[in-house]
């Protein structure tokens, strides 16, 4: 099995607390709302939101992809850190054994946060992944931070 990791920041003039409120503990039905073409629904499948929890994720019409099921890793929210793995789905692509994300947001000098995330990718014996691959990955994560911010921008008690 071979690992590929990747970092990524994304600055937001969203200050940290609010932005981890958002894209982590309220993130199971606010990016759903948000942006139903990505993301259709979350279910629980288990646990409490907190580590050990699993998740089913469904996506949405315009997606590549169907469904994954995630699995909780580590929440600290004195921190704004979050972790957890893709254990299961069409986004592994038959390529991947896993797929870890670790996201920590913080202050920015401007008063805003920037989130820092770092992508493990646990491929497969032999597997041969793409930089497109990857950077499509990152994209798209990185336009729901973008996508999650305007909303936050916009309805500033959210």
């Amino acid at each position: 099995m071979g690992v590929i990791t990747y970092d990524m920041e994304i600055p937001s003039s969203i200050p940290p607390a609010k932005m981890f409120k958002a894209f982590v503990l309220d993130g199971d039905t606010l990016i759903p709302k948000i942006l139903p073409q990505a993301i259709k629904n979350v279910e629980i499948l288990e646990g409490d939101g907190g580590a050990g929890t699993i998740k089913h994720i469904t996506f949405g019409e315009g997606s590549a992809y169907k469904s994954v099921k995630q699995r909780v890793d580590a929440v600290d929210k004195e921190n704004f850190t979050y972790s957890y793995t893709v254990i299961e789905g069409d986004v592994l692509m038959g390529t991947f054994e896993s797929i870890s994300y670790h996201i920590k947001i913080v202050a920015s000098p401007d008063g805003g946060s920037i989130c820092k995330n770092r992508s493990i990718y646990n491929t497969k014996v032999d597997a041969q992944v793409t930089e497109e691959e990857i950077k499509s990955g990152k994209e798209k994560a990185s336009g729901m931070f973008k996508a999650l911010e305007a909303y936050l921008l916009a309805n500033p008690d959210a």
